[in-house]
């Protein structure tokens, strides 16, 4: 069954509703590949901070006492 009015993403044909919103298996999985290859990428503004990756702040001393 196709969704009236909608398109896949990929080839522009109608799409269907059990691959939606693509038209076909085969059209799903070119997306697929292209978010696994890094094709497709979500851009950042130049004034976000950078996201800092390191090994995270230092273990903390355990409060109370230790007897």
């Amino acid at each position: 069954m196709t969704d009236p009015g909608r398109r896949c993403a990929i080839c522009r044909r109608p799409a269907t509703a059990r691959y939606k919103p693509f038209c076909s298996a085969r059209c799903a999985n070119v997306d697929l590949a292209r978010w696994l290859s890094e094709s497709y990428r979500v851009p950042a503004r130049p004034d976000e901070p950078q996201e800092d990756n390191g090994p995270g702040p230092p273990p903390r001393e355990p409060l109370g006492d230790e007897s």
